[in-house]
């Protein structure tokens, strides 16, 4: 309980230290509404440690509690960079990674086939592609009830066998 309690406070801290500087996603938790950039050194991982098995084989990072809304963002950014069995970078394209978004992370993680569904409020294919709107700067829409538990990454491609994730960003811009 102590260690929570630690990284609560190092987490707080740096999004004061971001509002103080008006850098990135501490614009939001002072109130301006323009972005929250989740701070990546608070998730558990960012990149899967062990190789992903077969194709559509789940990364999934759960979320800590955000210290923002983030219902009040309208749209969706998401970066990530993916590896073959080797570690050599694959180069960003369709059809190698997809995206979930996940409310309640003991609940549904696949939703729907396509689209989003009631445990799901984003699913994107794409992730780095050509027609990848939630890697692009504008993202993707989202409409939000309540914060995500946790974001689900799978490979499409089955050389795809690391993921890293580089920017997730909720914004209204």
């Amino acid at each position: 309980m102590k260690k929570f309690g630690f990284v609560i406070a190092i987490v707080t801290a740096l999004v004061l230290i971001g509002c103080a500087t008006g850098g990135g996603g501490g614009g939001a938790a002072a109130g301006s509404g323009d972005e929250f950039n989740v701070d990546l050194s608070t998730l558990a991982f960012v990149r899967n440690e062990a190789p992903l098995a077969a194709r559509w084989a789940d990364h999934f990072i759960p979320f800590p509690e955000f210290p923002v809304d983030v219902t009040q963002f309208q749209r969706l950014t998401v970066k990530a960079l993916y590896f073959d069995e080797d570690g050599e970078e694959i180069t960003q394209g369709d059809g190698n990674v997809m995206v979930t978004l996940i409310y309640d992370p003991d609940g549904d993680w696949r939703g729907p086939e396509m689209g989003p569904g009631p445990n799901t409020p984003v699913k994107e294919f794409n992730v780095g592609g050509f027609s990848g709107m939630v890697s692009t700067d504008r993202g993707t829409r989202i409409r939000l009830n309540r914060a995500p538990g946790g974001i689900l990454f799978q490979n499409a491609n089955a050389a795809v066998r690391y993921i890293e994730v580089t920017e997730i960003k909720f914004h209204n811009g």
